[in-house]
């Protein structure tokens, strides 16, 4: 994943989609980013209806960033950085607007801000999106053309390559497969997708920490297979191929990575391994999210790596039985903004 060239005496600029507004997106957007801790470290631009926003934020007495004209140049948001902003795209009808109840126009609202956010970010204009939750059936039944986040943002960049990583104070996972059948999730195992979760995994945790990323890479099999007598040969065929590949290549080799594996996946997680590892390359997708949800249930954060803009998103969905209540809990949308600030290269 590429990193954002932020000047150090600047603070990055985030741009924050609020999700569908019919969930608790808005609420969890406008707490966490109007916390001072978070306008210390970055300028946070909220980006959805307006209107909702308003609101939701009037309902739940929250504190309203100043609107910012989205046709007006960004940079003319000053060189300081020092205000968050909100930014109206995509309004709703608020007369037809149910707390709780997703439609075409909510799903609407929130795709047209997460592709203006994709589009002023590669234009330079903001230093990373952070999204909030959306709700899939509104996307399509907007007739948007894409599933979610990931696909419109990969389609946007021309990024065919990408890779996803959750992450929490206790592990962070990268998966080889995503949203597949287990059956189908270990059809599609390749080396060169295995190799390519654990380049992009690397990549990312060296820019987090600074240093020489250490990296598990787990086995598929029980015992990482028991060489071959627990396993169809995936181990020996896919996955030490694919360590092989990386450890070799100059640029881990040169800059000191640090690769195990493959690991057998019922150790890998355990404190010790823990201690010794900076990300986790998982197989499949509960592999790397039952461990990662346990630990770390409320405050994970969704990474897309390989895209050359950063993005990171909160790792819950719109929660509708919540919206509008004051009650949703935004340690996620929090750890997706200071996670978008340290993938930018900015520490506190």
């Amino acid at each position: 994943m590429s990193s954002v060239s932020v000047p150090r005496n600047a603070k990055p600029r985030l741009a924050i989609t609020v999700g569908d507004v019919a969930g608790v997106g808005p609420e969890v957007a406008l707490k966490a980013a109007m916390e001072p801790e978070i306008t210390h470290r970055c300028q946070p631009i909220l980006v959805g209806p307006a209107n909702a926003i308003g609101e939701i934020a009037s309902r739940l007495k929250l504190s309203l960033p100043p609107m910012i004209d989205a046709s007006a140049a960004i940079e003319g948001l000053g060189p300081t950085r020092e205000m968050a902003g909100l930014v109206d795209v995509g309004p709703v009808a608020l007369d037809t607007l149910v707390p709780g109840t997703f439609s075409s126009q909510t799903g609407r609202a929130s795709f047209d801000a997460v592709d203006w956010a994709i589009r002023e970010t590669m234009a330079g204009r903001f230093d990373a999106i952070v999204t909030g939750p959306i709700q899939k059936e509104a996307w399509h039944e907007a007739g948007t053309g894409y599933l979610g986040h990931t696909e419109l943002l990969a389609d946007r960049t021309a990024t065919p390559d990408v890779s996803m990583m959750l992450t929490g104070p206790e592990v962070s996972s990268v998966l080889c497969t995503i949203h597949l059948p287990l059956a189908d999730a270990i059809e599609a195992l390749t080396i060169e997708l295995i190799e390519r979760a654990i380049r992009l995994g690397g990549a990312a945790m060296e820019t987090r920490h600074g240093r020489a990323p250490r990296i598990t890479v787990l086995g598929l099999n029980p015992h990482a297979g028991e060489s071959g007598l627990l396993s169809r040969g995936e181990e020996d065929a896919l996955i030490v191929p694919a360590i092989e590949r990386v450890r070799q290549s100059k640029y881990a080799n040169d800059r000191g990575w640090q690769i195990v594996g493959p690991v057998p996946p019922d150790t890998a997680f355990t404190p010790a391994m823990r201690r010794q590892t900076d990300v986790h390359v998982c197989m499949y997708h509960d592999q790397g999210l039952i461990p990662l949800k346990a630990l770390s249930f409320d405050d994970a954060v969704n990474v897309t790596l390989g895209l050359p803009i950063v993005r990171t998103s909160v790792d819950h969905g719109t929660a509708l039985d919540l919206a509008w209540q004051g009650v949703a809990n935004h340690s996620s949308m929090r750890a997706a903004i200071e996670m978008a600030i340290d993938l930018c290269g900015v520490k506190s």
